[in-house]
């Protein structure tokens, strides 16, 4: 779920992409149903969304064709040196979403004086960009390696990142051609957002042992995070004095470092695992074919939904939470980037949290991702109600408390529901993870980037039709806390039924 979501958040401060869950931000399932004897998954292993729930999808790939025989090391997987080095991706990946979410935000707003809107726009050009993660990752699929696409992914987003910085210089000479060229780049940087971090995750849930997988997830979003809280203030130190000039040389140092960064972590990491050749010709299923595979699947049907739902309410809290406290408790500005900062913490904590125990209870209740994402998802609600009715308690409401609350609950599911999705890419034919990944890669982004945007639209709309802005903002923080425990039932159904037969698509869209 790629945390690259929250970076204009934490461009302030530090934030959450954990798209963000943007950022980054933003699957285990199987073939149960289909009537063929290669890739059938045992229906009692399906029950729960444990990490040991991925044994079964290690028989898939031993019996999928297309393999040869292993390379010395490579039935280990990736131990956590490798996974740290997977993580320095994500912060490579970081450290160029959160100039373009943040830095450039502000330089347009402030220094060129443009509507808040067209920043808003060009950011939601990346989100849109992201529902083509099931085509980058059906690619990755058919070439059975995930290191070209994340590398040419990562070199997609440092172009995307040094033009929209070189577009946003040039609006100042010429705005119009350089609104184009940002939003040429903005739409660069999605592609490359997409492609090099569905193929990550798809890599991460083909390589790291099941018991692993919630630490895993929690060391490279962590990683991510880390990117924000580190470009943000070193690119601002750098800025002073502002120029146009001064702003393209910054960001092509960070581009052009980030890039670095990456292909030098991904050397050799993918050499462990087991190989896979390339699909020959004649064998490829073309990508409408393998997509209504992963859709006939209810099982990833669900996850779909629930990965929707629940970003939906994640992303929707991002533009009111630190209005609500000016408005409501009366906070200074610094007190609500305090607030901001708290929540952030509580992510972080929650995140740790999952890490922890699910390393440390293996083999037990307490080690099931589905436990923590029914945790996460209800804690997330329980404070959302808390905040819905703190108005009403006046002065004396616990606001602190209850939204580092509502981070602890934000990162328990968050990182959950990333192992989750890992766990659930790993069990299927492995010649469809990527387009799996994909598919909920698609569904978190497009819902972070609808979710914020909507929050704010349904506080102001609701004003229209109540004399109290509180109760505006009472009204969608309960909307959300609804969406959360909408989200815990969908994780419920998350068993082993049977798939049907494949949804049909347009035979016109079968092109490879």
């Amino acid at each position: 779920m790629g945390i690259e979501s929250r970076a204009r958040r934490t461009g302030a401060l530090g934030s959450s992409a954990a798209q963000p869950v943007s950022g980054p931000g933003a699957g285990p399932l199987s073939r149960a149903g289909e009537g063929q004897g290669e890739g059938r998954a045992r229906s009692g292993e399906f029950s729960t969304l444990t990490p040991t729930l991925s044994r079964t999808g290690e028989g898939a790939r031993r019996g999928s064709r297309g393999r040869v025989p292993e390379q010395p090391g490579a039935a280990d997987g990736l131990g956590w040196p490798q996974i740290v080095r997977l993580g320095l991706v994500q912060t490579a990946l970081g450290s160029v979403v959160v100039l373009m979410t943040a830095t450039l935000n502000r330089v347009m707003v402030v220094e060129l004086a443009l509507p808040a809107f067209v920043p808003g726009l060009l950011v939601a050009l990346h989100y849109a960009v992201q529902v083509l993660r099931p085509r980058w990752g059906y690619g990755s699929d058919r070439s059975g390696r995930r290191t070209p696409w994340i590398v040419g992914g990562m070199a997609a987003l440092c172009l995307g990142g040094f033009g929209a910085a070189c577009g946003t210089a040039l609006a100042a000479e010429n705005l119009a051609l350089g609104l184009a060229l940002a939003a040429l780049s903005f739409l660069c940087v999605g592609m490359g957002v997409g492609a090099a971090g569905t193929s990550l995750l798809v890599l991460l849930s083909g390589g790291v042992a099941p018991a692993r997988r919630g630490a895993a997830a929690t060391v490279v979003w962590v990683m991510m995070i880390v990117g924000f809280a580190v470009t943000a203030p070193l690119a601002g130190h750098f800025l002073d004095p502002f120029s146009g000039p001064r702003l393209v040389a910054v960001s092509g140092t960070v581009s052009l470092v980030a890039f670095g960064v990456a292909a030098l972590a991904l050397a050799g990491v993918e050499r462990r695992l087991p190989v896979r050749a390339p699909e020959p010709a004649e064998a490829r299923r073309p990508f409408f074919t393998v997509l209504a595979r992963v859709l006939a699947d209810p099982v990833a049907r669900t996850f779909t939904v629930f990965v929707f739902v629940s970003m939906l309410a994640y992303s929707a809290q991002e533009l009111i939470l630190e209005p609500y406290a000016g408005l409501v408790f009366a906070m200074t500005p610094g007190a609500t980037t305090k607030l901001a900062g708290l929540q952030h913490g509580g992510v972080l904590a929650g995140m740790l949290l999952v890490a922890a125990v699910t390393l440390l209870a293996r083999g037990t209740a307490l080690a099931s991702l589905r436990l923590w994402i029914g945790i996460g998802c209800a804690g997330s609600a329980a404070a959302l109600f808390a905040l819905a009715s703190g108005a009403a308690a006046g002065s004396g409401f616990p606001l602190r408390t209850t939204v580092f609350a509502l981070g602890v609950a934000n990162g328990a599911y968050a990182v959950a529901a990333i192992g989750s999705m890992m766990a659930l890419a790993g069990r299927g034919d492995a010649r469809e993870r990527g387009t799996r990944m994909g598919v909920w890669g698609a569904a978190q982004g497009v819902a972070f980037g609808a979710g914020g945007f909507l929050g704010a639209v349904a506080v102001d709309a609701v004003r229209l039709v109540t004399a109290e802005p509180v109760q505006a903002y009472a009204a969608v923080f309960a909307a959300e806390g609804l969406l959360f425990l909408v989200a815990v039932v969908l994780a419920a159904r998350l068993d082993s039924a049977p798939a049907p037969d494949p949804v049909p698509l347009d035979p016109a869209f079968s092109a490879r």
